[in-house]
């Protein structure tokens, strides 16, 4: 699945990062840097939308699903208005920053093959960075669903109580509370108690635990209602925490989503 990157700052640093590149090479070149920045800030916008709807249409939508001709055809479609625009900004130079006056333009500004072999070389440096960062992303999705996978194998909580091992079965755990040094897991017929830490016991704990308080961890499979500040598991309220509401929220919504979803599916 081609999908964009999560990472907004990825994309910024990685723009900012042309545009003071480009302004260096141009400003030694010409020899004012002032104007060369203007002028890529001018050729910038152009750059940047070739970039995304190469990577972010053509690609998903014609090249990974192997339409290779009209992603060709529409490619060079593309390239044809990019390099147009580039010729917008040439002439928008020529009328407004030198007064008509073609040979105040710096040689290398005139030279259309140039902005070209620039605007493209940029575009596929960019594909390069995005896929390596989307490669990064991914990767790190599939250790996240590898590591819940092998939470999963096992059906029950391991927990030292009493100086021995209980097993806690996960649908018959309701929530579990921290109490200073030591913590109380309350099932749905009694509750133990063990003195490791909450923080340790939430990296263990499938996805379906979720941690609402510095003090609670709740079975999302065993809630019935919750609002801003508490939720209600089987019959027990407990608060939010002023920290956590966000996390919570929008763990809450995506559990309601799929519920709705799953009930849809079990009626058709």
């Amino acid at each position: 699945m081609y999908k964009k990157s999560k990472n907004p700052y990825f994309h910024i640093a990685y723009w900012i990062f042309v545009l003071l590149v480009l302004s260096k090479t141009f400003g030694f070149s010409w020899g004012n840097t002032t104007a060369a920045f203007f002028f890529v800030c001018m050729l910038l916008p152009i750059v940047i939308g070739t970039s995304y709807f190469f990577n972010y249409v053509l690609v998903p939508k014609f090249y990974l699903t192997k339409r290779y001709g009209r992603f060709a055809f529409y490619t060079f479609c593309m390239a044809v208005v990019s390099v147009y625009l580039e010729m917008m900004v040439l002439l928008f130079s020529y009328v407004y920053l030198v007064n008509l006056n073609y040979a105040a333009i710096n040689p290398d500004a005139t030279q259309l093959k140039l902005l070209v072999v620039v605007l493209y070389l940029l575009v596929f440096i960019g594909t390069f960075f995005l896929m390596m960062n989307q490669i990064s992303e991914n990767r790190q999705l599939i250790e996240g669903l590898l590591a819940e996978q092998e939470k999963m194998k096992k059906s029950f909580l391991e927990i030292m109580s009493n100086r021995k091992l209980a097993k806690i079965p996960y649908d018959e755990i309701v929530y579990i509370e921290s109490l200073s040094d030591y913590i109380r897991v309350i099932t749905t017929s009694n509750e133990v108690v063990s003195k490791e830490k909450i923080s340790r016991l939430a990296e263990r704990l499938p996805d379906t635990f979720l941690r609402i308080h510095r003090s609670f961890i709740i079975n999302t499979d065993r809630l019935k209602e919750h609002s801003l500040d508490e939720v209600l598991v089987d019959d027990v309220r407990l608060n939010i925490g002023r920290s956590y509401r966000k996390v919570v929220k929008e763990k809450l919504t995506n559990v309601g989503k799929d519920s709705h979803t799953s009930a849809g599916a079990a009626i058709e």
